[in-house]
């Protein structure tokens, strides 16, 4: 039966105006109740077991209704069902699609600055080296290298407690291997799109270094209370949709939150082993969208 034609249908037994004030309530009212109903049976079916020989049947009455008042609420909202199933796809063909099958990032190209000189392109490969060490003032600071050459500032935790941030640029370096972004490494690489003045200015310049820091610090918040995700093989959707909203004015509007959430791990997983072994390197290919970690001897 087309989706559509069910909802025209079921339209027309509403036993009240759709236009009400209170159409909605009483609709979103009755879905919590069948769905209610519907934890009912499952109990039933959990005490009494194969001697619950209705519960097929029972299971096709409360779905059916829960369809009917989850229909009823897109009828009012004059939104079609066809609609509601076809972004419902998309949104979890997004969330769980493998993340390097989509080489194109949507947008036609397989990289972001894809078409620009070699000197505002970010290496296709390439290998980050951090050292360990003290500064001036015997604090601990880390020293990061790519391809041998001085990676910005020493970098150390900037908080009370000894929590390893040092090693963050790890996460900004999983965002450029996995789909090609970073605007806070693409300005320490001195690999800006100078060329064009727009993208320059709003993809690569300070408001969008400042998402970028602001996404490494509000991750590692998260990662902080799941073990830093170790043994961890999916992210809170939560926070995946924030960091989309994030972004959502940027190049990387089309990323997907699979993506993001390989980039996220690919960062931590390499992050844990630097924190364990104090110095080590990465080594980065964009291409196959992988990053893996060496211990320096």
């Amino acid at each position: 039966m087309n989706v559509d034609d069910y909802q025209a249908e079921a339209a027309d037994t509403m036993q009240f105006d759709k236009h009400d004030d209170k159409a909605l309530s009483i609709v979103i009212l009755g879905l919590n109740g069948e769905v209610g109903g519907l934890s009912t049976e499952y109990k039933k079916k959990m005490r009494d077991g194969d001697s619950y020989v209705i519960f097929r049947q029972k299971i096709l009455e409360e779905l059916g209704d829960i369809i009917w008042y989850l229909t009823s609420i897109a009828t009012i909202q004059n939104i079609s069902l066809s609609e509601v199933l076809e972004y419902n796809l998309k949104k979890i063909q997004e969330r769980w699609a493998d993340p390097r099958a989509a080489l194109t990032l949507g947008l036609g190209v397989e990289f972001l600055d894809d078409g620009y000189e070699e000197t505002e392109q970010f290496p296709r490969e390439f290998v980050a080296e951090f050292k360990e060490g003290t500064d001036k003032k015997g604090k601990i600071c880390v020293d990061v290298y790519v391809n041998g050459n001085k990676f910005g500032d020493q970098i150390r935790d900037n908080h009370y407690e000894d929590d390893y941030y040092r090693y963050h640029d790890l996460f900004h370096f999983s965002y450029v291997t996995v789909f090609g972004w970073s605007p806070v490494v693409r300005a320490l690489m001195d690999k800006k799109r100078r060329s064009n003045e727009k993208v320059n200015e709003i993809e690569d310049g300070g408001r969008a270094i400042v998402i970028d820091e602001a996404i490494s610090a509000l991750v590692f918040e998260h990662a902080r209370n799941h073990s830093f995700y170790e043994g961890v093989n999916t992210i809170d959707e939560q926070l995946l949709q924030t960091i989309k909203l994030l972004t959502r004015h940027l190049e990387i509007n089309k990323i997907t939150p699979r993506q993001w959430e390989q980039a996220i791990l690919t960062g931590f997983e390499a992050w844990r082993r630097m924190r364990k072994e104090k110095v080590g390197r990465v080594i980065c290919n964009l291409h196959e969208k992988t990053m893996f970690f060496e211990k320096l001897l």
